[in-house]
């Protein structure tokens, strides 16, 4: 069978949070106050009724601002503090950039629940180190791949495995937009921008459709006139064993007016299509609107879906850590082990773009 007629029961859960909370769920230590935690984390947790016991930050002003804000009784300092208040009896969301990973896993107590913010590091090198880890410390460790979960996506993907397009023959990501780096500064200083920082996301989703690819073919470059490492990339994944076309295309700098842009997911089939509208990106941070539409060979239709990428994917990444770590379910699709290969496909891609294509004859 296909791995994408038989998803892990995981993603087939309502991917808004309600419904799919397991008795028992433990309560979340939010680690980082910054703007995803502010615009993502706390709104989806709120939404799905998971209880937030503390927020954590070196900014202390700021944990504070932000746990008044959502009614998070508790704020500390570092993460020392929180480990010393809450034990293992917590689910630990770490919502900080890839750098300070191993130093908060480290400080974490063996055996604990811990969820990581995506990427798993820059480099697969870095992932790795970081997987070994959290071997070492017998870490539960998720990462918070949070499009595989969008409510859109999910909905895609039960169309899919019921056969509703056929065999699926051709799976492709198409981005084009302008992105306001600015919001994010501390990627102007990475060596590594565009696939660890965005496209990530794509390769992770089709990951969870498809699988491992046999291979890959990439490009990723900046733009002459950004500080930037890169900020446009282009994916061929190989599927060696099926007749399977798998494209990703990224481009950040369209800064020529909305008339154009385009963020969707496209699914093709035997017998039909499905079409994900991914509104969030059309106009970041405050976004359009998610579509989902179908064609079964009687014309496109929209498919009515609720929820959205943010925040509703956010609660549905941390069900499935709850849902895991309490026994209620026996798989952890997002587990760091399986990001891992993530980042392999991403080191893939980088060694891709570096070695310039294949020469002419």
């Amino acid at each position: 069978m296909l791995p994408e007629r038989e998803p892990d029961p995981a993603y087939l859960v309502d991917p808004t949070g309600r419904g799919g909370l397991p008795a028992g769920a433990l309560p979340i230590v939010l680690v980082g106050a910054g703007g995803i935690a502010r615009d993502a984390h706390l709104p989806a947790y709120r939404k799905a009724g998971l209880a937030v016991a503390a927020v954590v930050d070196l900014d202390v002003d700021r944990a504070r601002e932000l746990a008044a804000e959502f009614g998070v009784p508790t704020t500390h300092p570092d993460i020392a503090a929180a480990v010393a208040a809450h034990g293992t009896g917590v689910v630990y969301d770490v919502a900080v950039m890839p750098g300070a990973f191993a130093s908060i896993l480290e400080a974490l107590p063996d055996g604990a629940a811990v969820q990581l913010q995506k990427p798993l590091g820059y480099t697969h090198a870095q992932a790795r180190e970081l997987v070994d880890l959290i071997g070492r410390k017998r870490l539960t460790a998720s990462v918070n791949t949070q499009l595989r979960f969008a409510p859109h996506v999910a909905a895609a993907r039960r169309l899919i495995a019921d056969g509703a397009i056929g065999e699926l023959i051709d799976l492709e990501v198409l981005v084009r937009v302008e992105t306001r780096w600015e919001l994010f500064p501390s990627v102007f200083e990475l060596d590594r921008m565009e696939m660890p920082m965005h496209s990530v996301h794509y390769v992770d989703l089709v990951r969870s459709f498809v699988g491992d690819p046999s291979g890959v073919s990439a490009v990723t470059v900046r733009h002459p006139d950004k500080p930037l490492a890169s900020t446009r990339s282009a994916y061929l994944l190989h599927y060696a064993d099926r007749p399977l076309r798998v494209t990703i295309s990224t481009n950040h700098d369209h800064t020529f007016g909305p008339e154009h842009q385009e963020a969707a997911v496209l699914w093709h089939g035997t017998a039909g299509a499905i079409r994900a509208q991914l509104g969030l990106l059309l106009d970041y941070p405050r976004g359009g609107p998610d579509l989902l539409e179908v064609n079964t060979g009687t014309g496109w239709r929209a498919v009515e879906v609720e929820g959205s990428w943010f925040p509703d994917a956010f609660g549905a990444t941390m069900g499935a850590l709850q849902r895991y770590v309490t026994g209620a379910s026996r798989t952890l699709p997002t587990a760091a082990s399986d990001v891992l290969r993530t980042m392999a496909v991403l080191e893939a891609a980088h060694e891709a773009s570096r070695a310039g294509g294949h020469p002419l004859p």
